[in-house]
């Protein structure tokens, strides 16, 4: 029992020295819009949350093993005149031999088969359909680019970038669950949006710059459909500039790195909610900028 009432943490908002972190990830943007102080103890601390002791058939592994799926399903390297039947039953082997290989657990292993059995017809038809148009050129392949004058790289490792006939490129990104709306890439949702602009600026070295003729998503689950969204080159330079000013106010020191400062949800939850001690204080607290660390070092 302490000796003397020991009032509550106030709601954080570091603001650290420089440097702050050499590159960023485009699929932590999201997270540097919505859970700052995440980034921080990602980025900045070097903090990570240790795995589970007992790892269980989660969402996060289902979604890495249907991305394998279909990245297996690229690597065999079809063609438009693959007859359909061939490239369902490839597909289907290949699913078969990853869950094999990747998940240990029988009846996780059984539903996901399953889920893809169900799609397998749209995803082939689909598939024929992407490749009349063009072909693959960045499967999974890291590219960068450097952030003004922000001593900052934003790197990215996109699912898939098709190149078309006329030489300008679709960003594609697979989802195990719903896609992002175009309201929720807007505001938040980042991530595909700033592919396109990196494939723009020259990021991924199969490509150099390219002109970006649209952004798709192909979901791994439901029907298996492939669903559009909006996108034009002042969309996507906004949202490029829109990101500029979002890390430079965090060099400037002109924003620190909230916690929580815009949670998609109420059940959101952070791996570093016990650091950012999240219950001391609420949602409804005001956050106050603090500098931490040796600013004069």
């Amino acid at each position: 029992r302490p000796p003397a009432p020991v009032p509550p943490a106030a709601r954080p908002s570091p603001i650290p020295p420089l440097p702050l972190f050499p590159d960023l990830p485009v699929t932590d943007v999201s997270l540097l819009i919505r859970d700052p102080y995440a980034v921080y103890a990602k980025r900045v601390l070097g903090l990570r949350a240790l795995p589970p002791l007992r790892p269980q058939p989660d969402a996060s592994l289902r979604g890495q093993t249907l991305h394998a799926i279909v990245e297996a399903l690229l690597h065999s390297h079809p063609t438009p005149d693959t007859p359909p039947e061939v490239l369902r039953d490839r597909f289907l082997a290949l699913t078969d031999r990853v869950l094999a290989d990747e998940v240990p657990w029988p009846a996780a292993r059984a539903f996901w088969s399953a889920r893809i059995a169900r799609i397998a017809d749209r995803i082939v038809a689909d598939e024929l359909t992407r490749l009349a148009e063009g072909r693959p050129m960045v499967v999974e392949h890291r590219g960068k680019v450097p952030v003004a004058d922000l001593g900052i790289t934003l790197t990215a490792k996109p699912d898939r970038i098709d190149l078309l006939t006329d030489n300008r490129v679709v960003v594609y990104d697979y989802k195990s669950g719903t896609p992002p709306t175009d309201a929720m890439i807007r505001h938040f949702d980042k991530q595909l949006m700033l592919e396109a602009a990196m494939a723009r600026r020259g990021g991924f070295d199969a490509l150099g710059p390219v002109d970006v003729a649209g952004l798709r998503y192909i979901q791994l689950g439901g029907e298996g459909k492939t669903h559009p969204r909006e996108h034009d080159d002042l969309i996507e330079a906004e949202t490029w500039d829109g990101f500029v000013r979002l890390l430079r106010s965090y060099v400037t020191g002109e924003a620190g790195f909230t916690a929580m400062r815009a949670p998609q949800s109420t059940s959101y939850a952070s791996d570093y909610d016990h650091l950012a001690r999240y219950g001391e204080w609420a949602l409804t607290d005001a956050a106050a900028p603090r500098k931490v660390g040796d600013h004069h070092g």
